[in-house]
C-alpha cells in the first residue's frame, strides 16, 4: 500500500507540472513573449531548364484569339504548351468540391478546369505521377489586398485534394509584370519570348476588338468567325514558326569576324539584342502576316446600316475577358439580342498597372524624405524610376496603336490613363488597390460623356471586393450622368437566366437610346434609308469593315455615324456631278 500510494503522488506531481507549464507557455504567448513560427510558403518544387523538353505548359482563362497567339510563342520559343479549354459549369462544380468555401468565381472555374484537364490525361492512361512531373501550370498571381492573391495557395490546395499533390503552378506577378514568381530557369524570358509576348497581347487585343466590331453587321452569316479562325491560325503560325534573329547569321565579311572574337562578346551581344527587337517589331514576316490578315479580314461584307446599341464591358479582369459560362456567355448573349459589344482590351490593363506604378513611386519618395541624408538619394532613384515608367508607358500605346493601324486601323484605341484617373478622382481614390481599382468609375464616366456607347455592363464575379467598392461608387456616379445606362452583373456557376433576364431590361433602353438616335441623324440628311442603302450598292468599298468612318462628337452608334458619312459623300458626288455637267455644257457651246 504505502508503495502504490508514493506511486501515485508521483504521478500527480508530473500531472501538475505538465499543467503548469502548458498554462505558462499559453500564457506567454498570449502576451507575446514568445516568438512565434510564423507560416512559411511551401518550397515549389524546380521547373529546371533540362526539363523542358519533356514538360508541357499548361495555361488558359483568356479569349481564344490570345491563348492561340500565346501558344504559338511559347511553341515557338522551344517550350512544350497546351490550351486549357474554356472552362464551363462542370468546371466550377469540381473548384468548389475540391477547393475552399468562399473563394472567388475566377477560382473555382480556373482551378476545376485544370482539375478536370489533368483528370482527363489520367483516363487516357498517362499516370498520375508522370502527370504531376510532365505537366505546369502558368497562372497570374498578385498580392493584391482582395482574393487574388489567395488564388496560388487555393490553386494548390484543390489539385492536392484532387489527388495531384506536387502538381506545379508557375507565377507571373500582376504587379510586377511577367515574372516568374520563384526565378525558375526553366521558364526563361529571352529577348524573342517577351517581344512575341508583346506582338501575341497586341494583335490578340486587336482581333478581339475587331471580331466584335465586324460580326453584328455581316451580311453572310458565320463569315467573320471563319475569316478571323484563319486569320489567327496565319498570325500564329508567323510568332511560332519565325526563325530567331542571330547577328552573327546576319552579318558576313570583316563585320562577322570582328563580332565573332572572344573580347567583343558584350558588343555581339548588345547588338544581337537589338536586332532582335527590331526584328520581332518591324521584321518582314511579321509585317507581312499582319498585311495578309488585314486583307483576309477585309474582304467580309458588312451591314453597317443595321441600328445595333453598342454596350461598353467593364468590370473585373477576368470576367470582362473569359469568353464562356464563367461570364454567362454574355458578349454572345449580347449579339444575339440585336447589340454591339464594345470589349476592354488587356493593353489597358498593363497600361493602368504602370500608370499607379508611376504614384506609388511618388509615395514612397515623400516617405524616404523624412530623413534629411537620404533626400538626395531619394529624389535620384525616384526620377530613374519615374524616366523609365513614362518610357514604358510611350513604347507600350505605340506598339499597341502600331498593331491596330497594320490590322485595319478601326481597333478604339487605348483610353488616356490620366483622363480616366481625373473622371474617377471624385467618387474613387486612385490609390484604392484591387482589381482595376478606380478604372471602372473612369470608364464608365469616359465612355459616356463622350458618347462612344449606349449602356455600360460591368461583368464582376460574385462578391469581388474591388467591384463591389466601385459599384458602391457608382451610385454617385448615375446621379451625377442622369442619362447613364449602366447595369452590374455579379457572374457565378449559376443565375444565368436571372442574368440575362436583368441584360434584356437594361438592353431594352439602350436600343430605343440608338434607334432614337439614328433616326434623328436620318432625318437630319433628308434622305430616305433606301436611297442610303442604294448609294452604298453602287460604292462597293463602303462594304468593307476597314472602310474609317470619321466619328461624329455626341454620336455613338455606328448605323447614326455610317448614315451621316454617307450622306455626306452623296452629297460631294452631286455638287461634283452638277459642277462636271456645266463645264460639259460649256465647252458644247464654246
Amino acid at each position: 500500500m504505502p508503495s502504490s500510494s508514493s506511486g501515485s503522488n508521483v504521478l500527480e506531481k508530473q500531472d501538475v507540472n505538465a499543467f503548469l507549464q502548458a498554462e505558462r507557455a499559453r500564457l506567454s504567448i498570449q502576451a507575446g513573449l514568445v516568438q512565434l513560427h510564423h507560416f512559411k510558403k511551401p518550397v515549389e518544387r524546380s521547373f529546371k531548364a533540362e526539363e523542358r523538353e519533356k514538360v508541357t505548359i499548361l495555361f488558359g482563362g483568356l479569349t481564344w484569339k490570345h491563348e492561340k497567339l500565346i501558344q504559338a510563342v511559347f511553341k515557338g520559343c522551344g517550350y512544350k504548351c497546351d490550351i486549357v479549354p474554356t472552362p464551363d459549369v462542370a468546371a466550377f462544380q469540381a473548384g468548389k468540391e475540391y477547393g475552399n468555401n468562399g473563394q472567388c468565381n475566377p477560382t473555382y472555374f480556373t482551378v476545376g478546369n485544370l482539375v478536370q484537364y489533368l483528370q482527363n490525361l489520367e483516363k487516357q492512361g498517362i499516370p498520375r505521377e508522370d502527370i504531376i512531373n510532365n505537366y505546369v501550370f502558368f497562372t497570374a498571381g498578385s498580392c493584391g489586398p482582395c482574393r487574388f492573391g489567395m488564388y496560388e495557395a487555393e490553386y494548390r490546395f484543390a489539385l492536392q485534394n484532387a489527388g495531384f499533390d506536387g502538381f506545379r503552378v508557375l507565377l507571373f506577378q500582376q504587379q510586377e509584370g511577367i515574372k516568374a514568381g520563384s526565378g525558375e530557369p526553366g521558364l526563361k524570358f529571352t529577348v524573342d519570348f517577351g517581344m512575341g509576348m508583346l506582338n501575341a497581347l497586341h494583335a490578340g487585343d486587336t482581333l478581339q476588338d475587331l471580331i466584335h466590331q465586324i460580326r453584328p453587321y455581316e451580311v453572310n452569316k458565320g463569315e467573320t468567325d471563319k475569316i478571323f479562325g484563319e486569320v489567327g491560325d496565319e498570325i500564329a503560325a508567323c510568332l511560332r514558326d519565325r526563325p530567331p534573329y542571330e547577328i552573327l547569321e546576319s552579318t558576313k565579311g570583316w563585320v562577322n569576324r570582328y563580332l565573332s572574337r572572344p573580347e567583343k562578346k558584350k558588343l555581339k551581344n548588345t547588338l544581337n539584342t537589338l536586332g532582335k527587337i527590331r526584328e520581332n517589331l518591324y521584321g518582314k514576316v511579321w509585317l507581312d502576316a499582319l498585311e495578309n490578315s488585314r486583307q483576309k479580314m477585309n474582304s467580309i461584307d458588312v451591314d453597317r446600316t443595321r441600328v445595333r446599341p453598342i454596350v461598353k464591358i467593364t468590370g473585373e479582369f477576368w470576367a470582362q475577358t473569359t469568353e464562356g459560362d464563367g461570364n454567362f456567355n454574355m458578349f454572345r448573349f449580347l449579339e444575339r439580342e440585336g447589340a454591339q459589344v464594345l470589349v476592354e482590351p488587356i493593353a489597358t490593363w498593363v497600361a493602368y498597372l504602370l500608370y499607379q506604378a508611376k504614384f506609388n513611386a511618388q509615395r514612397r519618395k515623400d516617405v524616404q524624405q523624412y530623413s534629411t541624408q537620404k533626400k538626395f538619394a531619394a529624389e535620384i532613384a525616384y526620377h530613374k524610376k519615374a524616366f523609365g515608367l513614362a518610357l514604358g508607358e510611350v513604347m507600350w500605346q505605340h506598339f499597341y496603336h502600331r498593331v491596330i493601324r497594320k490590322l485595319g486601323g478601326i481597333t478604339h484605341e487605348l483610353v488616356p490613363q490620366p483622363e480616366l484617373d481625373k473622371l474617377a478622382h471624385p467618387f474613387y481614390n486612385r490609390y484604392a488597390r484591387g482589381g482595376e481599382g478606380h478604372l471602372e468609375v473612369g470608364k464608365n464616366v469616359y465612355y459616356t460623356i463622350h458618347h462612344l456607347c449606349h449602356m455600360v455592363l460591368a461583368l464582376k464575379p460574385f462578391g469581388c471586393m474591388p467591384s463591389t467598392q466601385s459599384d458602391g461608387a457608382q451610385s454617385a456616379v448615375i446621379n451625377r450622368y442622369k442619362d447613364m445606362i449602366f447595369l452590374p452583373i455579379e457572374t457565378s456557376g449559376e443565375g444565368e437566366v436571372n442574368a440575362h433576364s436583368r441584360v434584356q431590361m437594361a438592353l431594352g433602353e439602350a436600343k430605343a437610346k440608338a434607334k432614337l438616335e439614328f433616326e434623328q441623324c436620318l432625318e437630319k440628311t433628308g434622305k430616305s434609308l433606301n436611297q442610303i442603302r442604294d448609294y452604298i450598292e453602287d460604292h462597293p468599298e463602303l462594304k468593307r469593315p476597314f472602310y474609317k468612318v470619321p466619328h461624329v462628337e455626341g454620336i455613338a452608334g455606328t448605323a447614326a455615324q455610317f448614315v451621316l458619312h454617307v450622306s455626306g459623300r452623296m452629297e460631294r458626288d452631286s455638287g461634283l456631278f452638277r459642277r462636271s455637267r456645266v463645264r460639259v455644257k460649256e465647252s458644247v457651246a464654246a
